[in-house]
């Protein structure tokens, strides 16, 4: 008698211990899927900012809570592959190149991120829910100016934070 109380003791250890592992995968999995997960950065088209196999967070909530503002670094799927650029026009703004200088609303953007200078490109006025977003690297960069403004639901997320490689561990501007 005391060794059947003694069984299914341990029974109920033993599916308890499993259903805690089963909870932790399960919440690991949700977080990944829909709160943040990691994303590596794949080539130096945001480079000074980010170097190429960088490791970040992609915060996939931060957008439900704010808006998605100028100087955002920010995840946007295209054609299937997921690109790390910056939001530089917001909706309904214009955005152009003259002389390797960007204008918003004709108004000189005042840049420090960039590592390359800007090839002049014509006047485009970005349309309601759309983001401009451009490389930090200009110069090799693929962004807007190949694929056009991206609408809202286009961009996955903010990645703002770097985890590898640790020397630079932390918020990125």
């Amino acid at each position: 008698m005391e060794e059947n109380k003694n069984k299914k003791v341990n029974l109920k250890k033993a599916i308890l211990e499993v259903l805690s592992y089963v909870a932790i995968i399960a919440f690991v999995i949700l977080f990944k899927t829909f709160v943040a997960s990691p994303i590596r950065v794949n080539g130096s088209s945001m480079y000074k900012t980010l170097h190429d196999k960088d490791i970040m967070i992609l915060n996939e909530m931060a957008y439900y809570f704010d808006d998605i503002k100028r100087g955002d670094i920010v995840v946007v799927k295209e054609k299937g592959e997921l690109l790390i650029k910056r939001v530089v026009a917001l909706p309904g703004e214009t955005i152009e190149c003259r002389d390797g200088v960007i204008f918003i609303n004709d108004k000189k953007l005042i840049e420090s991120y960039t590592s390359s200078e800007t090839k002049d490109f014509e006047k485009v006025l970005v349309g309601d829910n759309d983001y401009f977003v451009l490389g930090d690297n200009r110069e090799v960069s693929l962004d807007s100016r190949v694929y056009g403004a991206y609408n809202k639901k286009d961009i996955k997320g903010k990645a703002n934070f770097t985890i590898y490689p640790f020397n630079r561990f932390g918020e990125v501007e």
